[in-house]
């Protein structure tokens, strides 16, 4: 069951939300989950944005520090996200200090609400 509901998560593209309810999939099937969203899906993407959801603005380096992560990592996983569209990045100086600042879109905030549903209607669906 494990194994059909994880390729069933990952076999379809998922519609605009306002198309589908909790468990519809592309094809209408209503008794199937729907595809994750791969983006935020990603457990390091996903600390990205629940973070910049709590906090306006973080520096790189806040971020990191907050993720416990490495530059390369936090770097790679903000690119994803921000080519998406669901953060933004912001660079300049401070003095001559490279200084970069993050934030979370109003994308980013709707794909991160969709997901926690998402993730709340399977937890829902699997406890019965």
């Amino acid at each position: 069951m494990a194994k059909r509901a994880a390729t069933a998560l990952a076999s379809k593209p998922a519609r605009p939300a306002s198309a589908r309810g909790p468990f519809s999939t592309e094809d209408g099937d209503a008794s199937a989950p729907l595809a994750l969203d791969r983006v935020i899906h990603e457990r390091v993407r996903l600390a990205i944005v629940s973070t910049l959801a709590v906090h306006a603005i973080l520096t790189f380096i806040e971020l990191k520090s907050l993720l416990d992560t490495t530059d390369g990592n936090l770097s790679v996983h903000a690119r994803k996200l921000e080519e998406a569209g669901y953060i933004a990045c912001k660079k300049g100086y401070e003095g001559r200090v490279p200084r970069t600042e993050y934030r979370i879109t109003a994308t980013g905030r709707r794909a991160l609400e969709r997901y926690l549903s998402h993730m709340e209607a399977l937890i829902r669906r699997v406890s019965g």
